[in-house]
């Protein structure tokens, strides 16, 4: 029969050293972090001159790095001349004003001094008691947020000094998250509003009316002449054909600012379809939701009083970095009464008031981070003019770049222009250039671009033909940058062409 050893020096918790090990030291953190600063600056100095993409190969850093983990300390100037030498070398560099690729990925000083500072309070706000100014603080900045998008009141937690809005919201991590998390919530609230009297066992056991079994979520085509909008002609059709099969349409997702091709569904006539059928219109603004900040763009939100809930994306466009993803919805309990949680050990009588939120009830996973706080800094800090600044000169830049391509007849602007976003490609020329020629040409025009290390362009596939995709937005970005990328893209489209003339005489 084993026993404990009650001699107490057997099984010290520290090493010979009288304070033991403290990771917090006070004088370590000032220290670290002062180098950390120093090399944050140095970075955003030098990374112009940076290769835009790194020039490494899958698995490159287990030959960079110990394949183990050491066993005793390093002092942490090591740590950082591994972290210069190593991470640095595999960076795609998305602060880089050469990166056009995807959308932008905006930062800014205040949201980094956020990181550390939020870093260091390491707040777990899933309940308002467990942290109460992280919860208000994110509460604030959302309301913050809905106020410079002039969303309805609806979508507001607090409409004025007097009390509460219906709505609600929370900060998350990325838009798939809250396309995750939503859907899932609306088809458990229509479950609760279709199957109203049954069993609530049979419920759980899986044995629902056959309309609302499996799950289903059809995607409609777009095309030309919508400028790949959705259109709500064909909305309506789709959805009256699912109401007369017998099934429940519950949930509709529009886009402001696609992915593909940055365009704008009309969001008012997509509401007017879904209100037929009392189905939840979602409006995904991830990347595009950022400039309706600015007057000029505030009408692509025109109808936004009428759906239930939005996000947006502020560590795209709006200098607040990842992660950030602002969703609002317009009638909190719809969604929370639904699948709220309420342990014995979370019950509190902050809680129990009604008075407060608590963010478990609005996200997946139960833990939150203190994210409103970076978003409260960036606005904060910077302020309504500034912002808007930053929009309308990211936007002049890109129409700068649209105007280039658009007076060289050798490409084609794919996609009217929506913000600071586009399409283009070479089009067909010569007589003899078939589309699958151009597709290639293309192809080989975004890969040499992106080999120069001068520029990254990403691409897509628009009416099924291979385009490139051009994004403004770095935080560092300057007309010198675009002028830059047009005459490089000049050069190279130059190249391939007097290549593929010289292919045809061969």
């Amino acid at each position: 029969m084993g026993r404990l050893d009650t001699n107490p020096t057997a099984f010290s918790a520290f090493d010979d050293d009288a304070y033991g090990f403290q990771p917090l030291n006070p004088d370590d953190v000032r220290s670290y972090l002062h180098k950390v600063v120093d090399f944050i600056s140095d970075y955003y100095k030098s990374i112009e001159s940076l290769p835009m993409l790194p020039d490494v190969m899958p698995g490159y850093l287990r030959n960079e790095l110990r394949s183990v983990p050491p066993t005793s300390s390093t002092p942490f100037d090591v740590t950082m001349k591994v972290l210069t030498a190593s991470v640095v070398l595999g960076m795609t560099h998305w602060a880089s004003p050469n990166c056009f690729a995807f959308f932008p990925s905006t930062n800014s000083a205040a949201a980094i001094a956020d990181d550390l500072i939020t870093a260091a309070m390491n707040s777990v706000g899933f309940t308002w008691l467990a942290a109460p100014v992280a919860t208000e603080m994110e509460v604030l900045a959302l309301d913050w947020l809905a106020q410079l998008l002039r969303l309805s009141s609806s979508f507001m937690n607090r409409t004025g000094a007097a009390g509460h809005g219906t709505g609600s919201g929370v900060i998350l991590g990325t838009t798939r998250e809250a396309m995750l998390w939503l859907p899932g919530r609306v088809r458990a609230a229509t479950l609760g509003r279709v199957c109203r009297g049954l069993d609530p066992l049979h419920l759980l056991q899986g044995m629902l009316p056959h309309r609302l079994r499996p799950c289903q979520h059809p995607r409609l085509p777009t095309g030309p002449e919508t400028n790949y909008a959705l259109d709500p002609v064909r909305l309506v059709e789709v959805m009256q054909a699912d109401a007369d099969a017998g099934l429940v349409p519950t949930y509709v997702c529009a886009t402001v600012g696609t992915t593909l091709s940055n365009t704008v569904d009309p969001i008012g006539s997509i509401a007017d379809v879904a209100a037929m059928f009392n189905a939840w219109v979602h409006i995904d603004a991830a990347y595009a939701d950022s400039a309706c900040i600015y007057p000029e763009f505030r009408h692509h939100l025109d109808g936004v009083e009428r759906i239930d809930s939005i996000s947006m994306s502020p560590h795209k466009w709006l200098l607040t970095c990842l992660d950030c993803t602002c969703l609002w919805v317009r009638d909190t309990h719809r969604l929370n009464d639904s699948l709220e949680t309420n342990p014995e050990y979370l019950k509190n009588n902050a809680s129990e008031s009604g008075n407060v939120t608590d963010l478990k009830d609005m996200q997946v996973g139960g833990g939150h981070r203190f994210r409103g706080l970076k978003l409260w800094m960036v606005m904060r800090t910077y302020g309504t003019a500034k912002l808007q600044e930053h929009i309308r000169s990211d936007v002049a830049m890109a129409k700068m770049f649209e105007d280039s391509v658009r007076f060289d007849d050798r490409f084609e602007v794919v996609v009217p222009r929506n913000f600071a976003l586009m399409c283009f490609k070479i089009k067909p020329h010569g007589g003899s250039m078939t589309k699958e020629d151009a597709d290639e040409a293309n192809r080989e025009l975004m890969e040499r671009l992106n080999r120069t290390g001068k520029a990254y362009l990403a691409h897509t596939v628009v009416g099924d033909r291979f385009v490139l995709q051009f994004a403004m937005g770095s935080s560092l970005q300057e007309e010198r940058h675009v002028q830059s990328v047009l005459e490089l893209i000049n050069k190279t489209t130059t190249e391939i062409m007097e290549e593929q003339i010289v292919a045809v005489v061969e």
